[in-house]
């Protein structure tokens, strides 16, 4: 029988407790006269910070003097960089007795905030330093589908009760196996195990993906995140192939429109005549960063007539990739840099000879230039986990399927490179 919790109204207990033979005694009488107000030995001020805002400028509209101020920053900085405040970051002022400043809180990003408390009665003396949220992690696992309502990744991952950033950071997890631009079809189902923080039971951020499982026009796909000894974690199919590839499925960070493709005869929207169209056209909002597909050289990053704004890196295997018409650089874009996969180089926009905001990707290999939703199929994947470390792999992957999709052991002991269709 399941436990209540029982409500007995006062009045019934006193009575029952007179028929017991208790004396019940007589309430005071009230006592007349008006409520006293106690005034509160703290008061407390929370606000957002405002647009332009400095630190000086906020510490100025709370009254704060110039000479307590400049304490207050000195004794700050070596923590938190003034210059780093945030307009609509909360903040908080705590004030005690006689209004004596006790303590402030700002809300520096989702892990820390900034705390300085004034350790003297007298002449203030602060203290700076930055604390950590306590968060719970948790760990969700969640299923979709793409369907006529809902026919893209971002929109089925939010119908089943996900978040874009477990879209993008599934979609990089899968991307070597599955582009997601052009591939999805209706009837496509998908499972997700990600790591949630949840800090005051309202602020949510979202950590890794651990695993995925995605049907695409019939095949299966998994991916599984392991770390190996004395190596970053990274991402494995369930036989232990890796899913990373030496390029990524496309130059953004979300599942770019595609809106035009590889060809050697297309009508030009500007000049009106049949041309070669060497790579692919992703529409998006101008300023939309785009990322290097792969690690790189940087080989100029300059306008290029019709081309636009235009980054050229140069790559392994003989492979170079173009990204054409930005509307303006990252910082660092010197010819000769490292340039990293994933890194942002430039943003949309439509320089040179372009009707609207968009980015032409174009890939060249061994001096030719190729089709960019074709070539990246053809590129080996990286290493494997290695023999050793197959059990160990295997329980991870065991364990994350139970919690993903409920089917403990389906892959058994199977070795890379088995069939286990």
């Amino acid at each position: 029988m399941k436990n209540r919790l029982w409500r007995v109204p006062l009045l019934t207990l006193g009575l029952g407790l007179v028929g017991c033979g208790f004396q019940q005694l007589p309430l005071p009488e009230a006592t007349a006269g008006p409520d006293i107000y106690l005034k509160p030995d703290t008061r407390i001020v929370e606000d957002q910070v405002s647009r332009n805002a400095t630190l000086a400028t906020l510490l100025a509209s709370h009254e704060m003097s110039s000479d307590v101020a400049y304490a207050f920053v000195e004794a700050m900085r070596p923590v938190f960089d003034p210059r780093r405040l945030r307009s609509g970051h909360p903040y908080k002022l705590v004030y005690g007795p006689n209004g004596r400043f006790r303590r402030f809180e700002y809300h520096v990003d989702e892990d820390q905030f900034l705390q300085v408390v004034n350790q003297a009665a007298a002449a203030p003396v602060f203290e700076a330093v930055l604390v950590d949220y306590e968060k719970t992690l948790e760990q969700v696992a969640m299923r979709g589908e793409i369907n006529r309502e809902n026919n893209s990744l971002f929109a089925a991952m939010l119908a089943g009760g996900g978040n874009t950033q477990v879209a993008v950071a599934m979609a990089e997890v899968l991307s070597g196996e599955i582009d997601f631009n052009t591939e999805l079809r209706l009837g496509d189902n998908f499972d997700v195990l990600y790591e949630r923080f949840v800090r005051d039971e309202v602020h949510v951020t979202y950590g890794d993906v651990l695993a995925a499982a995605f049907e695409n026009d019939g095949r299966q796909v998994y991916g599984f995140r392991f770390q190996l000894p004395s190596d970053a974690p990274a991402y494995f199919d369930a036989e232990g192939r890796s899913l990373k590839r030496q390029f990524l499925a496309s130059p953004f960070r979300f599942e770019p429109r595609l809106t035009s493709r590889f060809s050697y005869r297309r009508m030009h929207p500007v000049l009106g005549t049949e041309r070669a169209h060497l790579g692919v056209d992703y529409g998006a909002p101008t300023g939309t960063p785009v990322i290097a597909v792969a690690n790189g050289t940087l080989v100029s990053a300059a306008p290029s007539g019709g081309s636009g704004n235009m980054v050229r890196l140069r790559h392994t295997n003989g492979y170079e990739t173009y990204y054409l018409h930005l509307s303006r650089f990252a910082k660092g874009m010197r010819r000769g840099a490292r340039i990293l996969q994933g890194e942002v180089i430039g943003y949309v926009g439509s320089t040179g000879l372009a009707t609207g905001p968009h980015l032409d990707y174009r890939i060249r290999k061994n001096g030719t230039f190729v089709n960019p939703l074709l070539e990246r199929r053809n590129m080996p994947p990286g290493d494997p986990v290695p023999e050793a470390q197959m059990a160990a792999f295997r329980e991870v992957r065991d364990h994350a399927l139970a919690q993903l999709t409920g089917q403990q052991q389906r892959f058994g002991n199977a070795p890379i490179g088995a069939n286990t269709q």
